[in-house]
C-alpha cells in the first residue's frame, strides 16, 4: 500500500500564486487545498487537518500571522508545519514571524523551486524527529528510554522537564510559545501557571549545566547551541 499523500493547505489572495505554489506542489505529489483570505483558511484548516499550511502574511479577513496565532491555540494544530509567504523581508519581520509559530519564512517573489525544496526539507525533518532520539551536538535526548546524555554522562531529569527539554530540543532554533509549551508538555485539561514553565526551565539549565535554553522576552523559549 502506497503511503497518504500529505495535505497541504495554500492561503494567498493573490490567484497568480495559488495557482503556481500549487501546481509545482502538486507535481511533487502532495494533496493540495487553497484558501483566499485568512479566514477562509482557518475554516479549511479546522476541516482538513492539513499536515502542511503555506500562508501569506498580508491577506484580507486575517492576516497570515493573526491565523497562524489562532491554529497555534489549538491543540490540533501544535504540531502543523506552518510556512509564511511574504514581500517584507526585513530581519525584523521573519523573526516576528518565526516567533508566532511559523517553521519557515519564504521571500516573495516566489521561486517554485526554492519553495519546493523548502517543503520536503520540513517534511523530512519531521520524519526523523517523530519518536526519534534527538542528537544536538554534545546531547543526546532518547524519548523512548527518557533519557538524556552529555558527553555520555547520563543526566537524571523529572518526567515534565524531560518533555519540555525534548519538545525544544526537537526542533532547534524555533520560537516555542509559551501556550504552545503549556499544550504540549502539560495539556489542555490541566491548569499550570506561566511561572511553571519557569520553574522547569531554570531546573533544566541547572541540571544540563549548558546555555541551551534561550529565553524570548514575551514570547517563549528556544533551544540553540
Amino acid at each position: 500500500m502506497e503511503p497518504k499523500a500529505k495535505r497541504i493547505l495554500i492561503a494567498d489572495d493573490e490567484p497568480d500564486i495559488l495557482e503556481i505554489v500549487s501546481y509545482n506542489l502538486s507535481k511533487e505529489g502532495y494533496e493540495i487545498y487553497t484558501a483566499k483570505d485568512g479566514s477562509e483558511a482557518v475554516a479549511q484548516a479546522k476541516l482538513l487537518n492539513p499536515d502542511l499550511i503555506i500562508l501569506d502574511v498580508m491577506m484580507p479577513r486575517k492576516t497570515g500571522v493573526e491565523v497562524c496565532q489562532l491554529l497555534r491555540s489549538l491543540p490540533a494544530f501544535q504540531d502543523t508545519l506552518i510556512i509564511f509567504l511574504t514581500a517584507m523581508s526585513d530581519e525584523a519581520s521573519q523573526i516576528k514571524g518565526l516567533e508566532t509559530g511559523a517553521d519557515d519564512y519564504v521571500n516573495k517573489p516566489i521561486s517554485p523551486k526554492v519553495l519546493v525544496s523548502r517543503v520536503n526539507a520540513l517534511f523530512r525533518r519531521l520524519n526523523k524527529e517523530e519518536g526519534k532520539t534527538v542528537n544536538v551536538g554534545n546531547i543526546q535526548i532518547d524519548p523512548v528510554k527518557f533519557i538524556v546524555t552529555i558527553d555520555g554522562n547520563e543526566i537524571i531529569l523529572a518526567k515534565k522537564e524531560f518533555e519540555l527539554l525534548y519538545l525544544l530540543a526537537s526542533r532547534q532554533g524555533r520560537v516555542f510559545l509559551r501556550n504552545e509549551i503549556l499544550s504540549q508538555v502539560w495539556g489542555s485539561e490541566v491548569i499550570v501557571g506561566d511561572r511553571t514553565i519557569d520553574v522547569h526551565i531554570r531546573k533544566i539549565r541547572q541540571k544540563l549545566n549548558i546555555d541551551c535554553i534561550t529565553t524570548v522576552k514575551g514570547v517563549g523559549y528556544k533551544f540553540e547551541l
